[in-house]
């Protein structure tokens, strides 16, 4: 016992500091949602959750609902929008007597009269230039009923279950409101958190008389112009008027009244619940018993959309317009549903941005509300709601602070996901089957938090103990290695190896006479531009390691520590990519008056000692080798050849995916055996017709140069000079046959150029 409890204090006192980070992000969480703090970023996260919530919830058709649609083909066979009231009356007969349905919403308005049938143009005529023509005034009397088509639209609503749409608006006063579900004075002097509007554009007076009733289409989106929730009822003077969707399910239930519930139960609105309290919910009576529809601030109620929306979107039924004017649509598809009459022609401005989609058919919205109704489900925030997600950040705080800190990394992940994967479970459990409206963002947030700070602190602590490994090898390998070394040391060791590697020198040409005509500071930034881009190359293009800067040269190689296979084909891609960017230097340097920038590279392939060398003052990871020496010269040699690139046969030979064009054969100093040299020209399928000749006429030339066929040979380079005369290459050729003609080189030639000097 004394052991375990000497165990627990020494594991508490190594952890007390991380218990006590992640308590505190736990504490300020806690604060979040108990509504102490508001964080923007946690508020708009719940926001997308709630849509993914509604988007991944799977849709299903409900046939109780049914969208008569207003598409492009109605508008194409019938006339553009709005249609003449006399089709309107049309639509509605063959709605209400033909197909029997339940109830009719219309998602539009009609705020004038309409005068299209010509007829007040004829009876203006009749009474004016007409007036004499016997039998007129009579033949429209008779016309004038088949003309009204306000009045035929009137005759179509009078006693059928039909409800019309109204606007409301931020001024203003048009047409003719429906009676209000309920009024000011029926509160009995309680005050209703509702929406208020000044004005509306309603429907014409006698189209208003003749219908069941009338509801609100507005919808109100949030601040970010989407549409989340909407009110049941809006405030218009000292009534109170119901939405679209609600007046539509009272025509359909044949309801006798709609009334706010205080704090009760649909069937008991006691005195007692009017003078205390607030409204819980609002109440639709109707013959078979009530709907309670919960409320939040201002009567609003979450819209559930189910589904992307329009026609194809799998939630509810759509017909076209124009095929129940001509009674295409079956029967049994519209007899005792429930039908919204609107429009997702795009042309008619009717699309809404929603969680769900960002052109969401606004006819639709409505279609959501009144399937909650009918089923007396949705989706809210339950009374519970805050206590139930203070506790659980609580919990969920307080168990992976103290568990994170003392598991292992892969446990730590495992019981960070776990929960995580709990948490959401039981949010979309609650929203799927409960219709419980939870935040889930403030844990799922805190789970991430204490996960990144136990990960965070334990990688700290792991660098802090490993700093020595890493200064170690920051000593030696080029820093852009370190971190990718550090991660496995294991594999890498700084000992001396013999290794196959490419090495590679970098020169600029003329740089004394460069720094004897720029000022210091001038000469510095030249230096470092060039040096910085050659770097650059070296290390982004394909990961080589750079050894050291002497001067104005550059030094590095491929291969180690880090093994390429392809370290060949690495060094020279990289060499044609630093010759590129040293052309856009020089263009650089030359518009700023500096010196041009001309660079020689020379690459050579083959066993190096590569490791830790040194004294033991200062060490360095290098390279030694006759490889080595000879990628010194090969690159001294770019100044003879007069070309940019200068490589060795093994690396030509190691990186066979490049045009290569021979330069000699040549004997350095120190080296008895000739070696043949090459310049890189590019990758073989990046070779044009034109060069690959040039590159076959110029080994023909080569290959006649050491058979000692000087006559030939000359031709074939004069040939060569007309077509490239900037080749210098050619020109020293030329200049050496001539000087072979002159000096024959014997028969026991063997074509090697001798360099008596480094």
């Amino acid at each position: 016992m004394p052991a375990l409890l000497a165990r627990v204090r020494k594991s508490a006192r190594r952890h007390a500091a991380r218990w006590a980070l992640g308590l505190l992000l736990t504490a300020g969480a806690a604060l979040q949602a108990a509504g102490w703090l508001h964080v923007d970023t946690v508020e708009r996260l719940d926001t997308f959750i709630a849509g993914l919530r509604m988007r991944v919830e799977p849709a299903e058709l409900d046939p109780r609902v049914v969208i008569v649609d207003i598409d492009d083909r109605s508008l194409a066979q019938v006339g553009r929008f709005p249609w003449s009231r006399d089709v309107m009356a049309r639509l509605v007969t063959q709605l209400t007597h033909e197909y029997g349905v339940a109830a009719v919403g219309f998602d539009v308005s009609f705020p004038e009269p309409d005068n299209s049938s010509g007829y007040g143009v004829l009876q203006g005529l009749a009474e004016g230039e007409l007036k004499d023509v016997p039998g007129l005034e009579r033949q429209l009397a008779r016309l004038q009923p088949r003309m009204d088509y306000d009045g035929l639209l009137a005759q179509a609503l009078a006693g059928q279950p039909v409800v019309l749409g109204y606007a409301t608006s931020g001024s203003g006063a048009k047409g003719v409101l429906p009676p209000a579900a309920f009024t000011v004075a029926s509160l009995n002097g309680r005050t209703l958190d509702a929406y208020t509007t000044p004005g509306y554009e309603a429907n014409i007076a006698r189209l208003q008389q003749a219908a069941r009733g009338a509801g609100i289409f507005s919808v109100l989106p949030d601040r970010d112009g989407v549409v989340r929730s909407t009110p049941l009822l809006q405030r218009i003077g000292d009534g109170y008027y119901p939405t679209l969707s609600l007046a539509t399910v009272a025509a359909a239930l044949n309801a006798r009244a709609i009334a706010p519930l205080w704090e009760g139960t649909v069937d008991t609105l006691s005195a007692a619940q009017r003078a205390s309290g607030g409204v819980d919910a609002i109440a639709l009576f109707h013959p078979d018993g009530a709907i309670r529809i919960p409320v939040g601030e201002g009567l609003t109620t979450t819209v559930q959309f189910r589904g992307p929306g329009g026609p194809s979107g799998g939630a509810f039924r759509y017909v076209s317009a124009v095929d129940v004017l001509h009674g295409a649509v079956p029967r049994d598809a519209l007899a005792g549903v429930i039908v919204l009459v609107g429009t997702t022609a795009a042309g008619l401005n009717d699309l809404r941005a929603t969680p769900v989609s960002a052109v969401y058919p606004g006819v639709e919205v409505h279609a959501n509300l009144i399937k909650s109704i009918l089923d007396g489900s949705f989706k809210a925030r339950p009374d519970f709601a805050a206590a139930a997600e203070l506790l659980q950040v609580l919990a969920v705080g307080v168990l992976l602070a103290v568990a994170l800190a003392v598991l292992a990394p892969a446990w730590s992940m495992l019981l960070a996901v776990a929960t995580a994967l709990a948490v959401a479970w039981l949010n979309y459990w609650l929203y799927s089957a409960h219709d419980a409206v939870l935040n889930v963002a403030m844990p799922l947030l805190l789970i991430v938090a204490l996960f990144v700070l136990n990960v965070a602190w334990g990688y700290f602590f792991e660098v802090r103990r490993g700093r020595a490994l890493v200064s170690r090898f920051g000593e030696y390998v080029a820093p852009e290695l370190v971190a990718e070394m550090a991660e496995n040391p294991e594999r890498y060791s700084m000992d001396g190896e013999s290794r196959e590697l490419t090495v590679m020198f970098v020169d600029v040409r003329g740089f004394t006479t460069i720094s004897e005509g720029l000022p210091p500071k001038e000469l510095r930034e030249y230096i470092n531009r060039y040096l910085t881009a050659m770097s650059e190359d070296i290390r982004d293009s394909h990961r080589g390691t750079l050894d050291k800067y002497i001067g104005d040269a550059v030094m590095a190689f491929w291969g180690a520590p880090v093994p390429f296979a392809d370290h060949a084909y690495r060094g020279v891609a990289t060499a044609l990519l630093m010759q590129a960017t040293a052309a856009r230097l020089n263009d650089e340097f030359v518009r700023r008056g500096w010196p041009a920038l001309a660079i020689g590279i020379g690459l050579n392939s083959g066993l190096m000692h590569v490791g830790d060398m040194g004294s033991s003052i200062r060490r360095a990871y290098t390279v030694m080798g006759d490889a080595v020496n000879l990628g010194a010269r090969l690159e001294g040699i770019t100044k003879v050849y007069s070309v940019g690139i200068c490589v060795g046969a093994a690396t030509r030979a190691a990186a066979p995916q490049f045009a290569y064009r021979e330069l000699d054969l040549v004997r350095v100093k120190g080296k008895h055996e000739p070696v043949a040299i090459f310049e890189p020209v590019a990758l073989e399928q990046h070779v044009d017709a034109a060069t690959r000749a040039e590159l076959d006429a110029w080994h023909a030339a080569l290959a006649l140069v050491r058979a000692q066929r000087w006559s030939e040979a000359a031709a074939s380079i004069e040939g060569l000079r007309a077509a490239a005369p900037d080749r210098a290459l050619y020109a020293l050729y030329a200049e050496r046959i001539a000087h072979y003609r002159a000096h024959p080189p014997g028969a026991d030639w063997d074509g090697v150029t001798t360099f008596a000097t480094k």
